[in-house]
C-alpha cells in the first residue's frame, strides 16, 4: 500500500513537472522559432532597433551594481542583529514585490517630481530623473533590489556566529572580520541574488514607463512595437531580447557553478 502510493505520487509529480515545464518552456521556444533568421539580421543591423536592447542590458548591469552595494549592508544587519521594529523593516524590503509595478512607477514619481522636496533637491542639485537613464535605474532598482536583500540575508543566516567570533578572539575587528571570513562564505548566495537581481531588472517595464519611456529600452520598444505595428513586427526583437537574456542568465549560472566546483 504504501508502495503504490508513492508511485502515485511520482506520476502526479511528473505529470505536474512536465506540464509547468511546457507552460515556460514552449512559449519561448515557439517565439523564436516563428522568427526567420533573414528578420533576426535586419533586426540586428537596425540600430534604432538594437539601441533598446543595449540600453537595458546597461542599466540591468548599473541596477545590479546598485543594488549590491545598497542591499548587501542591510541584508548583513537583518541577518545578524535584533531589534524592535525589525519584523516591520524586513515587510519594507518585499514591499516592491507585492506592488504593482505601475504603481511603484507612479510612487516614484511624486518622489523626483518637484512638488516633493526630494525633487526639488535633485532638481537644485542638477540631477535629472524622469526621461533619462537614472530614472530607468531607479526604477529597476526599486523593483528588482528585494532579490538581493533577500538572497544576501538568508546566506547569512546560514553562516555561524562562531566563525566571526573565532576571527574576532584572533584581533580582528568586526569590520574586519565581515570582509574577511563572512563575505567570503555568503559569495554563493550574493551573487545568486546578483543574478536574480539582474535578471529581474532587465525584464521590467511597468514602472520604466511611468518615470522613463524615454529613452526606449528593449521591453517598452517591444511594447510600442506591437501596439503600433502588430504582433508579427514585434515578433523579431521579442526573439533577439529572449536570445539575450537566456544567453546571459545561462553564462552566469555556468560560471557561478564552475566557481563553486572549483
Amino acid at each position: 500500500m504504501k508502495k503504490r502510493h508513492v508511485e502515485t505520487i511520482y506520476f502526479i509529480s511528473l505529470f505536474t513537472s512536465l506540464i509547468t515545464f511546457f507552460f515556460i518552456v514552449y512559449p519561448i521556444f515557439n517565439t523564436i522559432s516563428l522568427t526567420k533568421g533573414s528578420m533576426l539580421w535586419v533586426t540586428l543591423r537596425d540600430i534604432s532597433l538594437m539601441h533598446p536592447v543595449y540600453l537595458s542590458i546597461l542599466a540591468s548591469t548599473i541596477t545590479a551594481v546598485v543594488s549590491l552595494f545598497l542591499g548587501v549592508p542591510l541584508a548583513y544587519l537583518l541577518a545578524r542583529k535584533d531589534f524592535k521594529g525589525k519584523g516591520l523593516l524586513e515587510s519594507i524590503v518585499d514591499l516592491p514585490v507585492v506592488i504593482p509595478h505601475p504603481v511603484a512607477g507612479i510612487c516614484l514619481l511624486t518622489v523626483v517630481s518637484p512638488n516633493c522636496w526630494v525633487g526639488r533637491l535633485l532638481e537644485r542639485s542638477g540631477i535629472e530623473v524622469v526621461g533619462t537613464l537614472t530614472g530607468i535605474v531607479m526604477a529597476m532598482t526599486f523593483v528588482s533590489i528585494p532579490f538581493l536583500i533577500n538572497a544576501a540575508r538568508e546566506s547569512f543566516e546560514n553562516i555561524p556566529w562562531r566563525l566571526e567570533n573565532v576571527s574576532r578572539t584572533l584581533g580582528a575587528t568586526q569590520t574586519q572580520a565581515f570582509f574577511t571570513v563572512t563575505l567570503p562564505l555568503a559569495k554563493k548566495g550574493i551573487v545568486n541574488g546578483l543574478i536574480m537581481t539582474w535578471a529581474r531588472a532587465i525584464g521590467e517595464f511597468g514602472a520604466v514607463i511611468i518615470l522613463a519611456y524615454h529613452p526606449l529600452i528593449a521591453p517598452t520598444k517591444i511594447y510600442e512595437t506591437f501596439l503600433f505595428y502588430g504582433l508579427f513586427q514585434a515578433i523579431p526583437l521579442t526573439a533577439i531580447m529572449l536570445i539575450v537574456c537566456l544567453g546571459l542568465f545561462f553564462l552566469a549560472r555556468l560560471l557561478t557553478q564552475r566557481k563553486r566546483s572549483s
